[in-house]
């Protein structure tokens, strides 16, 4: 089993924690985390753009010149695609991009996330994390003293001060275990995770 330092909010280490080979010290699958990232952003897509074709453009129905005379080209359409104000060729229109995966791949591909951050020493625990006030300088310092800047903070509770302490901080995110995902856990430098966080995602995936 794999051991990680126990840090407090000063950045002190406080003690050892072993976490459960079952989550964190499974065989990293790249192939799944790929199709689990890929999945999550294209469920993110609202698959709502749409455009005109030439058919749903108003007008245009009279011939704008008479076929042969003129020296222009031959046109049977004011709203063709060539002209301005015409439809749009291949023209978008509303889809689902919505792609699935099972439940057991989904906990794989996570839990190969989790466990390539923690092969990776990009896994910080802390012992508790609570603000007095809601105050975006608490959290930063708390995140200078742990020396990480782009995070992905897991809460074991919704804890509002913190979450509202950490909203401004463009390049921080928090969550919660129940939320958690494979493309957040990708995406940000480094996993924050409280104690009582990891206990209940060992309880949850194990």
């Amino acid at each position: 089993m794999a051991n990680v330092s126990v840090y407090n909010m000063q950045g002190a280490e406080v003690g050892k924690l072993e976490l459960n080979d079952a989550v964190f010290g499974v065989e990293v699958n790249e192939n799944l985390v790929h199709e689990a990232v890929v999945a999550h952003l294209a469920n993110m897509r609202q698959g709502t753009q749409k455009a005109k074709t030439r058919s749903e453009v108003s007008g245009g129905g009279k011939k704008p010149w008479r076929q042969k005379g003129t020296g222009h080209a031959r046109q049977g359409s004011s709203r063709s695609p060539q002209w301005k104000g015409g439809g749009v060729v291949f023209a978008p229109v509303p889809r689902d991009y919505s792609v699935s995966m099972n439940k057991k791949e989904k906990r794989a591909a996570l839990k190969s996330a989790l466990t390539s951050r923690v092969q990776d020493n990009k896994f910080i625990v802390l012992d508790e994390l609570k603000l007095a006030e809601i105050k975006t300088k608490e959290m930063a310092k708390v995140l200078d003293a742990l020396k990480v800047s782009k995070a992905l903070v897991i809460l074991d509770e919704v804890d509002k001060t913190v979450i509202a302490s950490a909203k401004n901080i463009p390049s921080v995110k928090t969550t919660q275990v129940g939320t958690l995902n494979t493309y957040d856990v990708m995406k940000y430098d480094t996993v924050v995770a409280t104690k009582k966080a990891v206990s209940n995602i060992e309880e949850v995936y194990a």
